[in-house]
């Protein structure tokens, strides 16, 4: 049943949705979405490539005889604040009981980068809480309420590297061409400014460092995208003035973000998945073969399409290339060269994968879907309970590492709103003000938001993923600087 009034819909209308997309919302929180159909996981040699040192090599050197062809971009999300990362710190400062992440930040205290900016604010006469309230507070250095990417996280001997430094000193060792490193971050409105500064006061240190130029830029998650949140009775939530609570879907809709970058290969990778230079090695080298092994399958794909065109293509072989390099299978009685033809001409996405641990979060699968069984990256809130375990059967796990080419054999751009499966999604339970609510998120970006593309899976040391969860992976091997 409706229950939007005139003042609803003016909002709706204002937050750049429109009421049947709003109620169409409201349905999937009744219905909820389908499970993802798993047909198996991907494994080496099924829809995983492992490359050899030798190849490696190979594609590294063809890489970079042929970067300076293509516009790149190295494209980071880093819109969400910092809150998570500090989560044991505000249960310590609420509870006042201590617990592990606290302990081990109070002993650490002087490994962190910002333990110079954290000594403005503690003296030896302060508490454990005033030490801590020193990091998170907005009294301090407000690292509870910022983003990660304004945080410290390395140390160096002329000073520390914030996140967003890192990935300025990464996308310069591999994502440059022509001398010219193109950066992209999604970054929230309230902090864009903040963005801005530190970008220009760092800008001439790293420009000379690396002898570059840094064109980057930033935007915001569109209100667009955004869904509504519901009462766990499904009714619209509102907010203290009556008005509809709306909420971010997640990184999926970052795929609005992404459609806008001007470029032919692009990088994608999280922001706070990033690691100091003595330690960047393999990242570099890794990031440099995926680029080249998605200008390799690109051009084989351009050829295949020419072929078809011009009426010399051999159907098996066709058949055969997709199958064995784009992650997709292909009925055997397919014979329709149309058909095969617009397999290929899409967008395409080479994803580096690592060895499952046990970490929580998505991994490659072969998936069945409207365009038959096809490479996916599958999180668990996308599969059935019933099916779980499904994940302990996997090798494999997805660092949100990727490099996409988002042109046709033409060079027009695809738009990449037609590559979406819509169906994909899951419903969540959340809160805010201590008041509960049901949300809807898209998969992560790389997940249902580019269900669509062709897909390339290769394995990639654990080395090259160095996330930060919590304030205490910052005192992970992967985030010491031994080359101080």
């Amino acid at each position: 049943m409706n229950e939007f009034t005139a003042n609803d819909i003016a909002q709706i209308n204002g937050h750049g949705l429109n009421l049947d997309t709003v109620l169409q919302q409201m349905a999937k929180f009744q219905t909820g979405f389908p499970w993802a159909d798993i047909v198996s996981p991907a494994l080496a040699g099924d829809g995983v490539n492992l490359i050899s040192d030798t190849d490696k090599e190979h594609y590294i050197q063809y890489y970079l005889q042929n970067k300076s062809k293509y516009k790149i971009v190295k494209f980071v999300p880093a819109s969400g604040a910092a809150t998570r990362m500090f989560q044991h710190l505000f249960e310590f400062l609420q509870t006042g009981i201590m617990n592990d992440d606290t302990r081990a930040t109070l002993n650490n205290l002087d490994k962190f980068a910002f333990r110079e900016e954290l000594a403005r604010y503690i003296s030896p006469n302060s508490t454990d809480a005033d030490k801590i309230r020193a990091i998170v507070d907005t009294n301090g250095l407000n690292y509870g309420n910022l983003p990660k990417a304004l945080l410290m996280f390395h140390k160096y001997a002329d000073g520390a590297r914030t996140a967003l430094e890192e990935h300025m000193a990464e996308g310069a060792q591999y994502a440059q061409s022509d001398g010219i490193v193109r950066l992209h971050f999604t970054v929230s409105p309230e902090y864009r400014h903040l963005f801005h500064e530190l970008i220009e006061h760092v800008r001439e240190h790293y420009e000379a460092g690396f002898g570059v130029h840094f064109e980057i830029s930033m935007s915001a998650q569109k209100p667009s995208t955004d869904t509504i949140a519901v009462t766990p009775e499904n009714r619209p939530l509102r907010n203290p003035d009556g008005s509809l609570l709306f909420r971010p879907a997640g990184h999926g809709a970052l795929i609005e973000n992404l459609n806008d970058i001007d470029a032919d290969l692009i990088f994608i990778k999280n922001i706070d998945n990033v690691c100091p230079d003595s330690a960047r090695g393999d990242t570099i080298e890794y990031k440099q073969m995926m680029g080249a092994i998605l200008m390799h399958t690109q051009n084989q794909i351009f050829d295949a399409i020419r072929q078809i065109d011009r009426g010399t293509a051999n159907k098996d072989k066709i058949r055969k290339f997709i199958e064995q390099n784009l992650g997709m299978r292909i009925d055997a009685d397919t014979h329709d060269m149309a058909a095969m033809r617009a397999i290929l001409d899409r967008p395409l996405r080479v994803c580096g994968i690592i060895r499952n641990t046990g970490a929580p979060g998505g991994g490659p699968f072969w998936v069945r879907g409207q365009r038959g069984v096809s490479l996916q990256i599958v999180e668990p809130g996308q599969i059935a309970p019933d099916k779980i375990s499904i994940l302990k059967d996997g090798e494999w796990f997805s660092p949100t590492d990727i490099v996409c080419a988002v042109r046709d054999i033409n060079g027009k751009k695809y738009d990449l709103n037609k590559y979406v499966d819509t169906n994909a999604g899951f419903i969540v339970s959340k809160s805010k003000n201590g008041v509960p609510l049901r949300a809807m998120e898209r998969p992560g970006l790389w997940n249902g938001a580019m269900a669509d593309w062709n897909t390339v899976f290769v394995a990639v040391p654990g080395t090259t993923f160095t996330p930060v969860k919590t304030i205490c992976d910052l005192l992970d091997a992967g985030h010491v600087n031994t080359g101080m």
